[in-house]
């Protein structure tokens, strides 16, 4: 087996320094003959491209690939293009693995592809977020780290011949959100299984919540909401608009706990900036997750009547 691990990267320079040092430190295995590292850069400007091309002795199992600014789906796909293995792994930039990750997902695809007599699985491995940059492999594993997405790209490795003839990546996915569930309901629908494997862990490291994040994280839903739209024009079925929160239960849930909005971004700021101060800024994000929330789901219905769908 021999693996390679696409990583698309956009301004994240410093963290995925830390990325990559993990991967260069895997424990030896006996399914994997031997694996590369494929960083396809989206038009960083934080100096990545150059930073990579002068660590190249240090890094030796990585690649670098340059696009323009396209985003993660088209990153993905060059990624995949450019990559010599017959197995794909996905993670993020911004993910810190652990030195038996590769290793975990290749026993867990061997045994799966074993027991099946086929290789239409792909595994998928844990993500546990953290905001501690020093040391992001010291975090706990919480109750919020746990997902149900069938196929998400933070942590996931595949048959590269089942991916291929998925179709890979929708690159019309250009803004935030949607692109790898897509394309999860794509190899679901062909009968790739879901083999979650908790061994191969990655860390998800993100800068703690500061009140200056909120207009971006109102971007971020905006966004989700349009690529939402797009992924149920795909597949209009009710188990999509579930996914995407495109329904009228949806829309209750989220009005009733923000009172009809008026728990919002600007009312409940003075309590998200106590609960900073007190040291709590997960469960500062936690909570503004509520007016979020709405925003998403409005957004998603005010683009659906424009569109006629709704």
């Amino acid at each position: 087996m021999f693996i390679s691990v696409v990583i698309p990267t956009y301004n994240r320079r410093d963290i995925l320094e830390k990325c990559l040092r993990a991967l260069q430190c895997q424990n030896a295995f006996d399914e994997i003959d031997d694996y590369e590292v494929v960083v396809v850069d989206d038009g960083s400007t934080d100096g990545t491209p150059d930073w990579l091309r002068t660590s190249a002795a240090t890094f030796a199992r990585v690649r670098l690939i340059e696009q323009s600014h396209g985003g993660p789906a088209e990153g993905r796909n060059r990624g995949v293009a450019h990559s010599r293995g017959d197995v794909i792994v996905f993670i993020d930039s911004d993910l810190v693995v652990t030195p038996t990750f590769l290793a975990s997902h290749a026993r867990a695809l061997a045994r799966q592809w074993q027991r099946s007599g086929n290789r239409l699985c792909f595994t998928y491995g844990a993500v546990i977020n953290t905001a501690d940059f020093e040391n992001p492999t010291g975090e706990r594993h919480k109750l919020r780290d746990l997902s149900w997405a069938y196929f998400a790209t933070g942590n996931v490795a595949i048959d590269r011949q089942v991916l291929e003839r998925s179709g890979l990546f929708d690159t019309g996915f250009r803004l935030y959100g949607w692109e790898d569930l897509e394309l999860g309901e794509r190899l679901r629908q062909m009968g790739v299984q879901l083999v979650r494997c908790p061994e191969a862990v990655g860390y998800h490291w993100h800068p703690a919540f500061r009140l200056a994040q909120i207009p971006d994280l109102i971007r971020v839903e905006r966004e989700r909401a349009r690529m939402g739209l797009v992924f149920y024009r795909k597949h209009p079925s009710r188990r999509v608009r579930m996914i995407i929160q495109f329904t009228w239960m949806h829309r209750l849930l989220w009005g009733l706990l923000t009172l009809g909005g008026l728990l919002n971004e600007r009312t409940l700021r003075p309590l998200l900036a106590w609960l900073i101060r007190l040291g709590q800024p997960s469960l500062a994000l936690e909570l503004l997750r509520l007016p979020l929330n709405r925003i998403g789901v409005e957004a998603l219905y005010r683009e659906a009547r424009q569109a006629g769908l709704s």
